[in-house]
């Protein structure tokens, strides 16, 4: 590894120019007309304004903007403009350069791509909003307008999580929080397979590394295996192949650490449980005149006259493209060792869409074809953005972050066309992507000729009417039946006038609770609220408790404590007192170096620790902390939802944390067992937990259908090596078949 600290002036500007010259090989490769003038120009210019300046790594800053390009050149597959873009995204930020400068230096367009680069200063919702999502709404805003824009970000993202390891823990936690929560799913949207990949194991290396090393040495333990089963396994299929004439490629693809992790988690099992560790991939090069449909579909034909496949793992994705324009046939079959293996079909065109994403998808849209998926998705994109009123950006990123979606279902309208829908999508959100006007009015559906309600939710392959009324006007509760970005964004449009009471009989009840303590009512006051009751901005506050569905009465305990200790203080002041100091000192918030990171031990609960009630860690978890306004620190598990939230929008809250047990505490956890009932199966159980573990049971619930049980065990355990311990211990009993922890 280079130590960049020690490197000369000289030694830095080989390595600088060295870096350049491989761009430009990069680019001289590509199919794109050469413009190398203005990317030298564009190079020279951004090489000026950063020079002198190091990352935290000690390299010459200029590193990351040429990183960046050639990331844009070969991964995505732009061309002269977004490579300058890409070598002066940093410019306007970090320099003295503005956006004007760069207008008149190169031109309108380049500058406006770095415009729509450049973070912002200044909140866009007010003061205290959150900085990370503000600037989120500012990207997104750019999709309709210039799709490059995002393009760019994502190199920038991919090299940031690449070079990740130099940064603080904290500021770790909060890149790769954003990267998990918002930049990992927009790839996989915009068809960016290997960039998805990579930045969810990045994310994944940084946020569970212990788990995430653990995986990574079981995968190489077990890849050469999957090496000697991949060649046994395509020897049939090369054969049938070569005698068609086809021209083809097969490759293996063996599952990521964080695909294996997610997995067993979605599954509760064990690696060794994960059977699927090895995918088949064949790309077919069909000549000029030949159908790459027809080439595919025969190809499928003759693994599945070799190999039996499952009858409900297999999926047409050539007549019936993903949203991002993935195209392939997917089929899963039953391999010589009596593993189930999964088979890609793909044409050279498809896969180059596969994993060079929106880039590829533009590079074969010739003539006058008919609008894609992709296209019609940022078309949605703006129509939200132009129908829709959002109160505070994180409300924007939440709605945008719906529209993320990956897994799809098919329906079929009465007239028999097929539409797409993310899966989970109800009634009401089939009615509301038809018009608004029909999910406005919607009273229910008929699904395959059976009534339905508006909350149904839609299968694969239902057959689904909207049914109206004139009379139907839409109600505040539909947003609980919605859950599309699509169909919420324009329920909250027509809501406007009837949400614009309720939020203002909301913040006026809040207005008085907060009064009625001589507390003033701002940004300080508000968060501490906010952060009682877990919701996330002052609308929705404002908007639950306008419903009734949160009593304003406990609000004002909230700041007694400060109230009284500014009593003591003044009391203090005017009479003195021979009293410690401890009132005073517990009044002042408790402050955290985000730089450092945090190390809890058990006793520390209930002293400014707080454990989270989302995700409910103990001692042992990987944990990280968020700084609540009054200084306390809230404990999250890594991989909870709302933490991924919180690190994605209110990054600089996020601190890193281990934590320890002292054997001060218990805490209450859940297990689930499954296995054949038999008698005297429970005492065993008991013993173990009880005798061998002196571990406190606080529940036992098991049920029994025809000789199987499933139950689950509420208990105080130490740590979270406790959990695991027992766990072990509880499979050694023949009759149980799975242990794992729920809670």
């Amino acid at each position: 590894m280079i130590d960049y600290h020690n490197l000369t002036p000289e030694q830095e500007e080989e390595m600088i120019q060295t870096e350049f010259k491989a761009l430009l090989r990069d680019y001289a490769a590509t199919a794109h007309k050469q413009k190398i003038e203005i990317i030298t120009k564009a190079f020279e210019f951004a090489n000026k304004a950063h020079g002198g300046v190091k990352r935290r790594s000690g390299e010459p800053y200029i590193m990351h903007p040429l990183a960046v390009a050639r990331i844009v050149v070969n991964e995505i597959g732009l061309g002269s403009t977004s490579i300058c873009a890409a070598l002066l995204h940093d410019v306007v930020e970090d320099t003295d350069y503005t956006v004007e400068d760069i207008a008149n230096e190169f031109n309108p367009k380049i500058a406006s791509i770095v415009a729509g680069l450049t973070k912002i200063s200044g909140g866009i919702f007010g003061e205290g909003a959150s900085a990370q999502a503000e600037n989120f709404r500012k990207l997104i805003l750019t999709i309709p307008e210039d799709v490059r824009v995002i393009l760019i970000k994502m190199a920038d993202r991919l090299h940031n999580m690449r070079t990740l390891g130099s940064m603080p823990p904290a500021k770790q936690l909060k890149i790769t929080g954003e990267t998990q929560y918002i930049y990992a799913p927009l790839a996989q949207r915009l068809g960016f397979f290997l960039i998805k990949t990579e930045l969810e194991n990045l994310s994944f290396k940084y946020e569970q590394p212990s788990i995430y090393s653990k995986l990574e040495r079981q995968i190489m333990q077990v890849t050469p295996m999957l090496e000697d089963a991949f060649r046994i396994f395509i020897q049939p299929i090369t054969k049938i192949l070569d005698s068609y004439g086809y021209d083809y490629e097969i490759v293996k693809r063996i599952k990521s650490p964080y695909s294996v992790f997610k997995k067993m988690q979605t599954k509760h099992i064990t690696f060794e449980e994960v059977y699927d560790l090895l995918a088949v991939r064949i790309i077919l090069k069909p000549k000029p005149n030949e159908n790459e449909k027809a080439n595919c579909w025969v190809t499928y034909s003759a693994i599945t006259s070799i190999y039996t496949p499952h009858p409900d793992r297999t999926r047409d994705w050539i007549n019936t493209p993903k949203s991002n324009g993935y195209e392939a046939l997917h089929v899963t079959v039953m391999g010589p060792g009596g593993n189930w293996i999964e088979v890609q079909i793909r044409s050279q065109r498809m896969n180059d869409i596969a994993e060079k994403g929106l880039a590829a998808h533009w590079k074969y849209k010739t003539g006058e074809q008919e609008e894609s998926d992709l296209d019609k998705w940022f078309k949605s994109i703006k129509e939200m953005l132009d129908t829709s009123d959002f109160t505070n950006a994180v409300e924007f990123m939440d709605t945008f972050k719906l529209n993320l979606y990956s897994t799809e279902i098919f329906v079929f309208t009465p007239k028999g066309d097929i539409r797409k829908m993310p899966a989970k999508s109800t009634a009401l959100d089939f009615a509301f992507h038809l018009h608004s006007d029909i999910g406005s009015h919607c009273i229910g559906a008929k699904v395959d000729h059976r009534l339905v309600p508006i909350s149904y939710e839609l299968q694969s392959g239902d057959q689904i009417e909207i049914l109206t009324s004139k009379s139907q006007k839409p109600q505040m509760e539909w947003l609980d039946f919605c859950t599309t970005g699509k169909a919420k964004a324009q329920l909250r449009t027509i809501l406007k006038k009837e949400l614009k009471a309720i939020i203002k009989r909301g913040q006026d009840a809040v207005e008085e609770a907060i009064n009625s303590v001589g507390q003033p009512v701002n940004n300080q006051t508000l968060q501490v609220v906010l952060d009682h009751f877990k919701i996330t901005n002052s609308a929705n506050l404002y908007s639950a408790i306008g419903n009734g569905k949160i009593d304003t009465s406990v609000i004002p305990s909230l700041f007694l404590n400060k109230t009284k200790n500014k009593w003591m203080r003044i009391w203090k002041l005017q009479f003195g007192s021979n009293d410690n100091k401890k009132e005073e000192t517990t009044s002042q918030p408790t402050q955290h170096n985000p730089k450092k990171t945090l190390h809890i031990t058990d006793a520390d609960v209930g002293s400014g620790y707080k454990i989270a009630d989302c995700c409910q860690p103990i001692p042992g978890d990987n944990v990280l902390g968020f700084i609540e306004t009054g200084g306390d620190v809230i404990v999250h598990k890594r991989d909870c939802p709302v933490a991924q939230k919180l690190q994605a929008s209110y990054g600089n809250r996020i601190l890193s944390a281990n934590w320890e047990t002292q054997k001060v505490l218990s805490f209450l956890t859940t297990i689930e067992i499954s296995g054949v009932d038999q008698t005297g199966l429970l005492k065993q159980i008991v013993q173990v937990i009880s005798d061998d573990y002196a571990i406190n049971i606080k529940n036992i619930n098991i049920d029994t259908t025809d000789g199987v049980f499933l139950g689950t065990l509420d208990i105080y355990v130490y740590s979270a090596d406790d959990i695991n311990n027992l766990c072990k211990n509880l499979l050694k009993i023949k009759a149980l078949k799975s242990v794992k922890r729920i809670k």
